[in-house]
Protein backbone atom coordinates (compact mmCIF):
# COMPACT_ATOMS: atom_id res chain seq x y z
CA UNK A 1 0.00 0.00 0.00
CA UNK A 2 1.21 3.51 -0.84
CA UNK A 3 -0.35 5.62 1.23
CA UNK A 4 -0.55 6.12 5.15
CA UNK A 5 -4.20 5.45 6.06
CA UNK A 6 -5.56 8.30 8.28
CA UNK A 7 -6.51 5.89 11.03
CA UNK A 8 -3.24 4.71 11.16
CA UNK A 9 -1.81 8.41 11.23
CA UNK A 10 -3.83 10.51 13.61
CA UNK A 11 -3.20 9.66 16.96
CA UNK A 12 -6.28 8.07 18.69
CA UNK A 13 -5.09 9.51 22.31
CA UNK A 14 -5.34 13.54 21.03
CA UNK A 15 -8.12 15.68 22.15
CA UNK A 16 -9.54 16.67 18.20
CA UNK A 17 -9.44 12.49 17.23
CA UNK A 18 -11.40 11.78 20.53
CA UNK A 19 -13.47 14.93 20.63
CA UNK A 20 -14.43 13.67 17.23
CA UNK A 21 -15.33 10.39 18.06
CA UNK A 22 -17.49 11.57 20.66
CA UNK A 23 -19.13 14.26 18.98
CA UNK A 24 -20.24 11.36 16.20
CA UNK A 25 -20.91 8.91 19.11
CA UNK A 26 -23.15 11.37 20.49
CA UNK A 27 -25.27 12.33 17.36
CA UNK A 28 -26.13 8.72 17.63
CA UNK A 29 -26.96 8.18 20.86
CA UNK A 30 -24.20 6.25 21.95
CA UNK A 31 -22.25 6.65 25.01
CA UNK A 32 -17.52 7.12 24.70
CA UNK A 33 -16.43 4.92 27.10
CA UNK A 34 -13.15 3.85 26.71
CA UNK A 35 -12.05 6.81 24.58
CA UNK A 36 -14.11 4.87 21.77
CA UNK A 37 -11.46 2.57 21.12
CA UNK A 38 -13.04 -0.90 21.49
CA UNK A 39 -12.66 -3.06 24.51
CA UNK A 40 -9.33 -4.53 23.58
CA UNK A 41 -7.24 -1.64 23.78
CA UNK A 42 -8.83 -0.93 27.33
CA UNK A 43 -8.53 -4.15 28.65
CA UNK A 44 -4.87 -3.90 27.68
CA UNK A 45 -5.41 -0.25 29.58
CA UNK A 46 -6.78 -2.08 32.79
CA UNK A 47 -4.04 -4.70 32.99
CA UNK A 48 -1.39 -1.73 33.60
CA UNK A 49 -2.92 -1.51 37.34
CA UNK A 50 -0.71 -5.04 38.47
CA UNK A 51 2.46 -2.81 37.31
CA UNK A 52 4.08 -0.47 39.82
CA UNK A 53 4.56 2.97 38.87
CA UNK A 54 7.87 3.34 37.17
CA UNK A 55 6.83 0.12 34.95
CA UNK A 56 3.27 1.83 34.43
CA UNK A 57 4.81 5.02 32.98
CA UNK A 58 7.37 2.89 30.87
CA UNK A 59 4.71 1.17 29.28
CA UNK A 60 2.54 4.00 28.76
CA UNK A 61 5.39 5.62 27.34
CA UNK A 62 6.50 2.43 25.18
CA UNK A 63 3.07 2.08 23.97
CA UNK A 64 2.94 5.58 22.89
CA UNK A 65 5.72 5.58 20.82
CA UNK A 66 4.82 2.36 19.30
CA UNK A 67 1.62 4.31 17.80
CA UNK A 68 3.60 6.27 15.99
CA UNK A 69 4.27 7.18 12.50
CA UNK A 70 7.60 5.65 10.92
CA UNK A 71 9.41 8.67 9.93
CA UNK A 72 9.64 7.31 6.30
CA UNK A 73 6.18 7.44 6.03
CA UNK A 74 4.86 10.91 6.66
CA UNK A 75 5.02 11.70 3.03
CA UNK A 76 2.78 9.16 2.08
CA UNK A 77 0.34 11.01 4.12
CA UNK A 78 -2.43 12.68 2.07
CA UNK A 79 -4.66 15.14 4.32
CA UNK A 80 -7.56 15.06 1.80
CA UNK A 81 -7.86 11.26 2.90
CA UNK A 82 -7.74 12.35 6.01
CA UNK A 83 -10.46 14.90 5.99
CA UNK A 84 -12.57 12.20 4.58
CA UNK A 85 -11.72 9.74 7.31
CA UNK A 86 -12.91 12.26 9.74
CA UNK A 87 -16.30 13.25 7.94
CA UNK A 88 -17.04 9.62 7.35
CA UNK A 89 -17.83 9.20 11.63
CA UNK A 90 -21.01 11.40 11.04
CA UNK A 91 -24.87 10.24 10.64
CA UNK A 92 -25.30 10.74 6.95
CA UNK A 93 -28.49 13.52 6.92
CA UNK A 94 -29.31 16.76 7.19
CA UNK A 95 -28.14 19.43 10.06
CA UNK A 96 -29.24 22.43 10.83
CA UNK A 97 -25.63 23.72 11.82
CA UNK A 98 -21.86 22.55 11.00
CA UNK A 99 -19.18 23.68 13.49
CA UNK A 100 -15.99 23.79 11.65
CA UNK A 101 -12.76 24.93 13.95
CA UNK A 102 -11.00 24.69 17.13
CA UNK A 103 -11.37 21.28 19.55
CA UNK A 104 -13.25 22.02 22.71
CA UNK A 105 -14.57 19.46 25.52
CA UNK A 106 -17.16 21.69 26.24
CA UNK A 107 -18.62 22.71 22.65
CA UNK A 108 -18.94 18.81 22.22
CA UNK A 109 -21.31 19.30 24.78
CA UNK A 110 -22.70 22.53 22.64
CA UNK A 111 -22.68 20.25 19.67
CA UNK A 112 -24.64 17.34 21.14
CA UNK A 113 -27.31 19.52 22.71
CA UNK A 114 -27.71 21.20 19.00
CA UNK A 115 -27.20 17.93 16.97
CA UNK A 116 -24.97 19.24 15.14
CA UNK A 117 -21.96 17.86 13.68
CA UNK A 118 -17.72 19.44 13.71
CA UNK A 119 -15.06 19.03 11.68
CA UNK A 120 -11.55 19.45 13.51
CA UNK A 121 -8.78 22.05 12.08
CA UNK A 122 -6.22 20.08 13.98
CA UNK A 123 -5.55 17.06 14.16
CA UNK A 124 -2.36 15.14 15.61
CA UNK A 125 0.05 12.84 14.03
CA UNK A 126 2.98 11.62 15.95
CA UNK A 127 6.32 10.47 14.39
CA UNK A 128 8.50 7.41 16.25
CA UNK A 129 11.87 8.22 16.89
CA UNK A 130 14.61 6.28 18.99
CA UNK A 131 14.68 7.45 22.59
CA UNK A 132 15.45 11.12 22.89
CA UNK A 133 16.08 13.86 26.05
CA UNK A 134 12.79 15.84 26.65
CA UNK A 135 14.32 18.17 27.96
CA UNK A 136 17.17 18.65 24.71
CA UNK A 137 14.76 21.69 23.00
CA UNK A 138 17.28 22.04 19.60
CA UNK A 139 17.84 18.70 18.86
CA UNK A 140 13.63 18.26 18.75
CA UNK A 141 13.38 21.08 16.52
CA UNK A 142 16.18 19.77 14.45
CA UNK A 143 14.37 16.01 14.05
CA UNK A 144 11.25 17.92 13.56
CA UNK A 145 12.11 19.90 10.61
CA UNK A 146 13.75 17.27 9.23
CA UNK A 147 10.63 14.80 9.07
CA UNK A 148 7.78 16.89 8.34
CA UNK A 149 9.31 18.54 5.21
CA UNK A 150 8.04 15.26 3.25
CA UNK A 151 4.48 15.61 4.42
CA UNK A 152 4.84 19.82 4.10
CA UNK A 153 5.81 19.37 0.13
CA UNK A 154 3.04 16.33 -0.23
CA UNK A 155 0.27 18.15 1.72
CA UNK A 156 0.30 22.88 0.76
CA UNK A 157 -2.96 22.69 2.43
CA UNK A 158 -1.74 22.26 6.04
CA UNK A 159 0.51 23.86 8.08
CA UNK A 160 2.99 22.01 11.09
CA UNK A 161 2.57 22.78 14.03
CA UNK A 162 5.59 21.01 15.94
CA UNK A 163 4.64 20.91 19.83
CA UNK A 164 7.72 19.98 22.49
CA UNK A 165 6.16 19.76 25.94
CA UNK A 166 9.20 18.58 28.13
CA UNK A 167 6.69 19.43 31.34
CA UNK A 168 2.90 17.41 30.66
CA UNK A 169 3.82 15.10 27.43
CA UNK A 170 7.55 14.27 29.08
CA UNK A 171 6.81 10.56 28.69
CA UNK A 172 5.76 10.78 25.62
CA UNK A 173 8.31 12.96 23.90
CA UNK A 174 11.04 10.46 24.56
CA UNK A 175 9.72 8.35 22.04
CA UNK A 176 7.57 10.35 20.10
CA UNK A 177 7.81 13.85 18.07
CA UNK A 178 4.07 15.57 17.77
CA UNK A 179 3.17 17.46 14.50
CA UNK A 180 -0.25 19.20 14.98
CA UNK A 181 -1.52 20.02 11.16
CA UNK A 182 -3.63 22.67 10.52
CA UNK A 183 -6.16 22.82 8.01
CA UNK A 184 -5.26 26.32 6.12
CA UNK A 185 -9.02 26.36 3.43
CA UNK A 186 -11.56 23.70 3.83
CA UNK A 187 -10.85 21.44 1.16
CA UNK A 188 -12.71 19.26 -1.42
CA UNK A 189 -14.06 16.69 1.64
CA UNK A 190 -14.99 19.38 3.89
CA UNK A 191 -17.07 21.29 1.39
CA UNK A 192 -18.78 18.23 0.18
CA UNK A 193 -20.08 16.99 3.69
CA UNK A 194 -21.40 21.20 3.84
CA UNK A 195 -22.81 20.86 0.62
CA UNK A 196 -24.30 17.33 1.07
CA UNK A 197 -25.29 17.59 4.83
CA UNK A 198 -25.80 21.28 5.77
CA UNK A 199 -29.76 22.07 5.29
CA UNK A 200 -30.75 25.02 3.14
CA UNK A 201 -30.18 28.04 4.64
CA UNK A 202 -27.92 25.95 7.58
CA UNK A 203 -25.47 28.01 9.68
CA UNK A 204 -21.93 27.55 9.62
CA UNK A 205 -20.32 27.66 12.81
CA UNK A 206 -16.89 28.79 13.18
CA UNK A 207 -15.28 27.96 16.63
CA UNK A 208 -12.16 30.26 17.16
CA UNK A 209 -9.97 29.98 19.67
CA UNK A 210 -7.59 32.48 19.82
CA UNK A 211 -5.05 30.86 22.05
CA UNK A 212 -1.24 31.61 21.04
CA UNK A 213 1.54 30.88 22.00
CA UNK A 214 5.43 32.40 21.24
CA UNK A 215 7.19 29.67 18.72
CA UNK A 216 10.43 29.55 16.19
CA UNK A 217 9.82 29.48 12.60
CA UNK A 218 10.98 27.03 10.65
CA UNK A 219 10.09 26.94 7.37
CA UNK A 220 7.16 28.63 5.41
CA UNK A 221 4.07 26.64 6.87
CA UNK A 222 5.81 24.96 10.01
CA UNK A 223 6.89 26.40 13.52
CA UNK A 224 8.31 24.93 16.75
CA UNK A 225 6.21 25.14 20.02
CA UNK A 226 8.13 24.79 22.57
CA UNK A 227 5.54 24.29 25.79
CA UNK A 228 1.81 24.09 25.98
CA UNK A 229 -1.21 25.28 27.10
CA UNK A 230 -1.49 23.79 30.95
CA UNK A 231 -0.28 24.21 34.29
CA UNK A 232 2.85 26.25 33.50
CA UNK A 233 3.45 29.78 31.76
CA UNK A 234 5.09 30.25 28.37
CA UNK A 235 7.37 32.20 30.23
CA UNK A 236 8.16 29.90 32.42
CA UNK A 237 8.42 27.38 29.58
CA UNK A 238 11.05 29.81 27.66
CA UNK A 239 12.86 32.06 30.52
CA UNK A 240 12.28 29.18 33.61
CA UNK A 241 11.15 30.23 37.31
CA UNK A 242 11.59 28.37 40.69
CA UNK A 243 8.57 25.76 39.60
CA UNK A 244 10.64 24.90 36.29
CA UNK A 245 14.34 24.70 38.60
CA UNK A 246 12.15 22.13 41.15
CA UNK A 247 10.52 20.32 38.27
CA UNK A 248 14.01 19.62 36.61
CA UNK A 249 15.76 18.86 40.00
CA UNK A 250 13.06 16.14 40.55
CA UNK A 251 13.65 14.34 37.89
CA UNK A 252 17.24 14.60 38.03
CA UNK A 253 18.32 17.20 35.68
CA UNK A 254 21.04 19.62 36.68
CA UNK A 255 20.28 22.14 34.91
CA UNK A 256 17.40 25.36 36.34
CA UNK A 257 15.66 26.14 33.14
CA UNK A 258 15.22 24.73 29.82
CA UNK A 259 17.39 26.03 26.90
CA UNK A 260 14.58 26.05 23.61
CA UNK A 261 14.95 27.70 20.49
CA UNK A 262 14.47 31.65 20.48
CA UNK A 263 10.94 32.27 19.57
CA UNK A 264 10.80 34.70 16.90
CA UNK A 265 7.15 35.34 16.18
CA UNK A 266 3.54 34.00 17.90
CA UNK A 267 1.01 31.95 16.29
CA UNK A 268 -2.17 30.07 16.83
CA UNK A 269 -1.52 27.53 19.94
CA UNK A 270 -0.59 23.94 18.87
CA UNK A 271 -3.58 22.26 19.75
CA UNK A 272 -6.25 24.60 20.71
CA UNK A 273 -5.90 27.83 18.75
CA UNK A 274 -7.46 28.30 15.02
CA UNK A 275 -4.91 29.52 12.38
CA UNK A 276 -7.44 31.96 11.04
CA UNK A 277 -6.45 30.75 7.17
CA UNK A 278 -9.35 28.12 7.68
CA UNK A 279 -11.74 30.55 9.20
CA UNK A 280 -11.24 33.14 6.17
CA UNK A 281 -11.67 30.22 3.63
CA UNK A 282 -15.08 29.44 5.45
CA UNK A 283 -16.34 32.74 4.88
CA UNK A 284 -15.87 32.39 1.30
CA UNK A 285 -17.55 29.02 0.60
CA UNK A 286 -20.73 29.94 2.93
CA UNK A 287 -20.80 33.45 0.87
CA UNK A 288 -20.57 31.91 -2.29
CA UNK A 289 -23.23 29.14 -1.19
CA UNK A 290 -25.59 31.32 0.81
CA UNK A 291 -24.84 30.03 4.12
CA UNK A 292 -24.95 32.37 7.25
CA UNK A 293 -21.31 31.97 9.07
CA UNK A 294 -21.41 32.12 12.85
CA UNK A 295 -18.57 32.74 14.97
CA UNK A 296 -17.81 31.18 18.78
CA UNK A 297 -14.44 33.23 19.49
CA UNK A 298 -12.86 32.50 22.80
CA UNK A 299 -10.28 33.70 24.51
CA UNK A 300 -9.04 30.06 26.47
CA UNK A 301 -10.16 26.40 26.16
CA UNK A 302 -12.09 26.00 29.07
CA UNK A 303 -13.56 29.57 29.16
CA UNK A 304 -16.52 27.91 27.14
CA UNK A 305 -17.22 25.39 30.19
CA UNK A 306 -18.97 27.60 32.15
CA UNK A 307 -21.57 28.81 29.69
CA UNK A 308 -22.12 25.24 28.49
CA UNK A 309 -22.98 23.94 32.01
CA UNK A 310 -25.31 26.91 33.10
CA UNK A 311 -26.84 25.96 29.50
CA UNK A 312 -27.35 22.30 30.16
CA UNK A 313 -28.78 23.26 33.95
CA UNK A 314 -31.45 25.53 32.36
CA UNK A 315 -31.78 22.88 29.91
CA UNK A 316 -32.50 20.09 32.65
CA UNK A 317 -34.87 22.44 34.20
CA UNK A 318 -37.03 22.78 31.53
CA UNK A 319 -37.12 18.92 30.97
CA UNK A 320 -38.19 18.84 34.84
CA UNK A 321 -34.81 16.81 35.20
CA UNK A 322 -32.62 17.55 38.65
CA UNK A 323 -30.51 20.21 38.35
CA UNK A 324 -28.29 19.81 41.17
CA UNK A 325 -25.75 16.87 40.04
CA UNK A 326 -22.33 17.82 38.46
CA UNK A 327 -20.10 16.12 36.51
CA UNK A 328 -16.50 17.67 36.33
CA UNK A 329 -14.62 16.28 33.00
CA UNK A 330 -10.96 16.59 31.95
CA UNK A 331 -9.45 16.58 28.75
CA UNK A 332 -10.44 13.31 27.09
CA UNK A 333 -12.23 11.76 29.54
CA UNK A 334 -15.70 13.16 28.63
CA UNK A 335 -19.04 11.57 27.62
CA UNK A 336 -22.01 13.63 26.61
CA UNK A 337 -24.61 10.84 26.26
CA UNK A 338 -23.35 9.66 29.92
CA UNK A 339 -23.89 13.13 31.30
CA UNK A 340 -27.41 13.49 29.40
CA UNK A 341 -28.91 9.96 30.39
CA UNK A 342 -27.26 10.99 34.57
CA UNK A 343 -28.80 14.27 34.49
CA UNK A 344 -25.11 15.52 35.29
CA UNK A 345 -24.36 19.40 34.16
CA UNK A 346 -21.03 18.85 32.33
CA UNK A 347 -18.03 20.96 33.36
CA UNK A 348 -15.25 20.80 31.40
CA UNK A 349 -11.52 21.01 32.13
CA UNK A 350 -8.44 21.44 30.08
CA UNK A 351 -6.05 19.19 32.35
CA UNK A 352 -6.19 18.94 35.91
CA UNK A 353 -3.91 21.93 36.41
CA UNK A 354 -4.31 25.04 38.81
CA UNK A 355 -5.18 27.60 36.01
CA UNK A 356 -8.60 25.46 35.36
CA UNK A 357 -9.22 24.78 38.97
CA UNK A 358 -9.18 28.21 39.85
CA UNK A 359 -11.66 28.90 36.57
CA UNK A 360 -13.65 25.99 37.97
CA UNK A 361 -13.73 27.65 41.16
CA UNK A 362 -14.55 31.41 39.71
CA UNK A 363 -17.79 29.66 37.87
CA UNK A 364 -18.83 27.65 41.18
CA UNK A 365 -18.70 31.16 43.16
CA UNK A 366 -20.98 32.92 40.04
CA UNK A 367 -23.57 29.57 39.90
CA UNK A 368 -25.67 28.02 42.56
CA UNK A 369 -24.56 25.02 44.42
CA UNK A 370 -24.76 22.02 43.30
CA UNK A 371 -25.27 18.88 45.66
CA UNK A 372 -23.79 15.68 43.87
CA UNK A 373 -20.60 15.90 42.31
CA UNK A 374 -18.41 13.62 40.54
CA UNK A 375 -15.03 14.18 38.93
CA UNK A 376 -13.07 12.70 36.54
CA UNK A 377 -9.07 12.97 36.42
CA UNK A 378 -7.02 12.69 33.44
CA UNK A 379 -3.31 10.95 34.32
CA UNK A 380 -1.10 11.46 32.09
CA UNK A 381 1.88 10.10 34.27
CA UNK A 382 3.77 13.26 35.44
CA UNK A 383 4.69 15.29 38.43
CA UNK A 384 4.36 18.11 36.00
CA UNK A 385 4.25 21.51 36.64
CA UNK A 386 0.83 23.19 38.06
CA UNK A 387 -0.73 19.54 38.68
CA UNK A 388 -3.63 19.45 40.43
CA UNK A 389 -4.40 16.45 42.56
CA UNK A 390 -7.73 14.88 44.03
CA UNK A 391 -7.43 16.69 47.28
CA UNK A 392 -6.63 20.28 45.67
CA UNK A 393 -9.89 19.74 43.31
CA UNK A 394 -11.90 18.44 46.43
CA UNK A 395 -11.07 21.37 48.12
CA UNK A 396 -12.95 23.60 45.73
CA UNK A 397 -15.78 20.93 44.46
CA UNK A 398 -16.82 19.95 48.05
CA UNK A 399 -16.96 15.88 48.34
CA UNK A 400 -16.56 15.36 44.69
CA UNK A 401 -16.98 11.48 44.09
CA UNK A 402 -13.76 10.12 41.70
CA UNK A 403 -15.56 8.24 38.82
CA UNK A 404 -12.63 5.62 37.80
CA UNK A 405 -10.04 7.22 39.50
CA UNK A 406 -7.52 5.97 42.15
CA UNK A 407 -6.36 8.87 43.75
CA UNK A 408 -3.37 7.13 45.51
CA UNK A 409 -1.91 6.44 41.75
CA UNK A 410 -2.63 9.42 40.04
CA UNK A 411 -1.15 11.03 38.00
CA UNK A 412 0.31 7.36 36.76
CA UNK A 413 -3.83 5.71 37.07
CA UNK A 414 -3.56 5.14 33.53
CA UNK A 415 -6.31 2.50 33.93
CA UNK A 416 -8.94 5.04 34.66
CA UNK A 417 -8.93 5.99 30.84
CA UNK A 418 -10.44 1.90 30.71
CA UNK A 419 -12.43 2.35 34.59
CA UNK A 420 -14.47 5.65 33.47
CA UNK A 421 -16.51 4.50 31.30
CA UNK A 422 -18.33 1.81 33.48
CA UNK A 423 -18.09 4.40 36.35
CA UNK A 424 -20.56 6.51 34.49
CA UNK A 425 -22.58 3.94 33.58
CA UNK A 426 -23.18 2.94 37.26
CA UNK A 427 -23.86 6.22 38.05
CA UNK A 428 -26.72 6.91 35.93
CA UNK A 429 -30.68 7.05 36.83
CA UNK A 430 -31.36 6.73 33.56
CA UNK A 431 -32.98 9.44 32.65
CA UNK A 432 -34.37 9.66 28.91
CA UNK A 433 -32.29 11.35 26.56
CA UNK A 434 -33.95 14.88 24.99
CA UNK A 435 -36.65 14.29 22.54
CA UNK A 436 -35.71 17.52 20.38
CA UNK A 437 -31.92 19.03 20.37
CA UNK A 438 -31.73 23.13 21.15
CA UNK A 439 -32.72 25.52 18.67
CA UNK A 440 -29.27 27.41 17.50
CA UNK A 441 -30.53 30.47 19.18
CA UNK A 442 -29.42 29.47 22.38
CA UNK A 443 -25.84 30.57 21.11
CA UNK A 444 -26.94 33.90 21.89
CA UNK A 445 -27.36 32.77 25.73
CA UNK A 446 -23.62 31.48 25.46
CA UNK A 447 -21.91 34.39 23.76
CA UNK A 448 -23.80 36.78 26.39
CA UNK A 449 -22.51 34.74 29.24
CA UNK A 450 -18.34 34.72 27.70
CA UNK A 451 -19.39 38.17 27.50
CA UNK A 452 -20.43 38.14 31.24
CA UNK A 453 -17.57 36.26 32.47
CA UNK A 454 -14.91 38.29 31.27
CA UNK A 455 -16.62 41.48 32.82
CA UNK A 456 -16.28 39.16 36.27
CA UNK A 457 -13.13 39.35 38.20
CA UNK A 458 -10.87 37.03 38.90
CA UNK A 459 -11.44 34.87 42.37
Amino acid sequence: MSGLRPARAVAAFDSASAMLRSTAAALQGRDFPHLGRGRLPAAAVRATALLPGSARRTVYSLAGGAGGVPTGRLGDLDVEEVAGWVVSHYPQRRYPAVAIGSSNGAAVHLYTALGIPWLPQTLLVTVRHARADPDDAHRALEFGAQVAAPLLAANPQVSVHHMHDPNQDRLMVRWMTYLRLKRLALGAAYERFLTDHLAPGGTVLVVRDRSSWPVTRVADRQVFQFGARGGATADEYLRGGPRVSAFLHRHGVTRDRWDPPAPNTETAEAEWGLASQLADDVHRWAAAHGHPVRELVLDEPDELSGPVADLYRRWYAGRGLPTDRLLVESFVLHDPIAALRSARVPYWTLFPVRPSLDRARGWLGSTGPYQDTALLLFSHGVDSIGLARPGDWRDVLGQARLLGVDAHRFPVDFPAFARYGPALRRDRPHWPLPDEPLPLSVLDDVDAALTASRRRPES
